[in-house]
């Protein structure tokens, strides 16, 4: 599976949208709880008003950390303080 996590643009063919960062977590769950791999997390920075529903999407970031399930992670974000902390943390916490 791969999730594409974005509040405005669809996701491309071959992606599960996620709008919130809770909704890209409930996908991930049912994901592993399936026995399905995800393959990749496609992530936005700002996620507009669904930032209410869990934060924006280095929150996301925090979670996966927290719980040391470190998926392949590709940032499409236009916005550059967001993009560099993602990466930051992205070099700091994955292997």
């Amino acid at each position: 599976m791969k999730i594409w996590l974005d509040d405005l643009r669809p996701a491309p063919e071959g992606y599960m949208w996620a709008r919130s960062v809770n909704q890209a977590i409930a996908m991930i769950e049912k994901a592993e709880e399936k026995k399905q791999p995800v393959e990749l997390l496609d992530l936005d920075h700002d996620l507009g008003e669904y930032f209410l529903d869990g934060g924006d999407a280095i929150k996301l970031l925090d979670w996966l950390a927290e719980r040391e399930t470190f998926y392949p992670v590709k940032i499409h974000t236009d916005n550059p303080v967001g993009r560099q902390n993602m990466v930051r943390m992205i070099n700091r916490y994955w292997p």
